[in-house]
């Protein structure tokens, strides 16, 4: 029975009594540029297929509320999955996979269980706080946001590992840790990063899969990456579209907005916010054809381009990838209901806090309109949070390091078209090793999603990828350094070096 958020003392005997060797899941979540877009109901039916989870079934976990305070000692049910039927309880690590900024209703069938099935590994996934069925409050008021930080997330992380490996040695009837290895994509990326900066002796290592580890107040680059990802053609096509909505918006907004399926977007930063991400996710999840075949063709035959944009936009992107409209609206934003529409609210508390990641317009060659600027994003912080709401992203980079983060043992993957590259480390060194997977269709977490990631690809498979062999080149690298890392903690003999 579905188990309603609120903040409580959950009962670990009835946690303990549940079936705890049960299969469980997490999915793949969809990072976009306007704040990390949620997935969608089409998209997580697009994951319902025989094989697309490894499991699906849910645990909880009695978390505690506020990691930093001695006198708070309030409580929530944190849900998590496990999936086993390649663990060997004897010796096999336990692989940690950080769900991030979305609900997270299971472990996905990617090229994690590769991995497992490789190494005897059992495959473990708590939700993030706040998000999905993870909620402590009934209400997402400011207020009770407060509790929503990745440093938070982090001790929540380092509580489950600490609490699922004393369950299982009570299980197995055996007082030796396994070894923990730690995953994650984007944000979680960042945060599989960040584990093991601040919680070495909790894990021999961490993959760090387009991790954004750098707050930004200003993200031109990102832009700036989508116009290199396009090429000169389909950029060219995206420029001029971008123009001819802003100058039809000027005379007659509400029939631009309408052919796009947006009139709700009374704001029009949020609505050309909405039409570049629409452009975004074409490159960012490796699919760029999807986007700049038709429009270039449209150009070159002399065609309208604002209506070949708004086909693809109609089509592909709120249609079969399953995007909402209401993600833009800021009316949508300032909703404090505790529902699946959440993430969104969440996840732009955390970016008008925290990280940042402003996407705005380039001072040149800009691909989105200019109306994206960083006063928009300011008001936005404040219409949907209130006076006072801003991202630190000083005191953020300077608690994590950003790009200068000083951990170790710790795999950085970013792929060459994807736009977050420029907020993640790219710098290698030997205890820190970092690789660009070069390739058309090479986006965001290539190496553990495939190519492209929508719709998912069983096991992650690099089969579709225009280079298979730079994907698994990659690949192979971290298999090296995950066995040399667990090799290092076996002989140790304990789960971190």
């Amino acid at each position: 029975m579905r188990r309603l958020p609120m903040t409580t003392s959950f009962s670990f005997t009835l946690l303990l009594t549940t079936t705890f060797w049960t299969l469980l899941l997490t999915t793949m979540f969809w990072t976009l540029s306007y704040g990390f877009v949620r997935p969608t109901l089409l998209q997580l039916q697009s994951l319902s297929g025989s094989g697309n989870y490894l499991t699906k079934e849910e645990l909880w976990f009695d978390q505690t509320l506020d990691h930093f305070s001695p006198y708070d000692h309030r409580r929530f049910p944190l849900r998590y999955y496990e999936f086993l039927d390649y663990f060997r309880p004897s010796d096999g690590p336990i692989f940690l996979k950080i769900c991030g900024e979305s609900a997270c209703p299971g472990i996905a069938n990617d090229y994690l269980s590769v991995l497992a099935k490789k190494f005897g590994a059992a495959l473990v996934s708590p939700e993030h706080r706040y998000y999905g069925n993870s909620s402590p409050f009934k209400s997402h008021t400011t207020e009770n946001l407060k509790y929503l930080s990745s440093k938070q997330a982090l001790f929540d992380l380092a509580v489950f590992r600490q609490f699922y490996q004393e369950s299982l040695n009570v299980k197995l009837n055996k007082t030796k840790e396994n070894p923990w290895f730690i995953f994650g994509v984007s944000y979680s990326g960042a945060m599989s990063a960040w584990f093991r900066l601040k919680f070495p002796h909790l894990t021999c290592g961490s993959l760090a899969s387009s991790a954004v580890v750098q707050a930004v107040y200003n993200f031109p680059e990102f832009d700036q990456q989508i116009g290199e990802s396009a090429g000169p053609e389909c950029k060219a096509a995206l420029q001029e579209t971008t123009r001819l909505v802003e100058g039809r918006l000027a005379t007659n907004g509400k029939a631009v907005k309408a052919l796009f399926g947006a009139t709700q977007l009374d704001i029009e930063g949020d609505f050309f916010y909405f039409l570049a991400d629409a452009a975004v996710v074409a490159f960012q999840y490796g699919n760029p054809d999807k986007l700049c075949s038709p429009l270039v063709q449209a150009k070159n035959n002399g065609e309208d381009l604002v209506d070949a944009y708004a086909k693809y936009v109609k089509e592909y992107y709120l249609g079969s990838f399953g995007a909402d409209v209401e993600t833009y609206n800021q009316k949508h934003l300032k909703n404090t209901s505790v529902s699946g529409g959440s993430s969104d609210r969440l996840w732009w508390f955390q970016v008008c806090t925290e990280v940042a990641y402003f996407q705005v317009a380039p001072a040149n060659d800009s691909i989105r309109s200019s109306k994206v600027d960083t006063r928009y994003h300011l008001d936005l912080c404040k219409n949907v949070f209130g006076e006072g709401v801003y991202p630190d992203v000083v005191a953020t980079n300077i608690y994590y390091g950003g790009k200068k983060i000083a951990g170790s043992k710790i795999v950085f993957t970013n792929g060459s078209q994807d736009p977050w590259r420029h907020a993640s480390k790219q710098t290698s060194s030997p205890d820190m090793p970092s690789y660009i997977i070069n390739c058309h269709n090479c986006g965001h977490g290539t190496d553990l999603r495939g190519c492209p990631q929508f719709p998912l690809t069983l096991e992650g498979s690099s089969q579709n990828c225009s280079n298979p062999d730079a994907v698994n080149k990659v690949r192979q690298q971290l298999v090296e350094h995950i066995d040399l890392w667990l090799s290092e903690c076996h002989e140790s003999g304990r789960s971190y070096m």
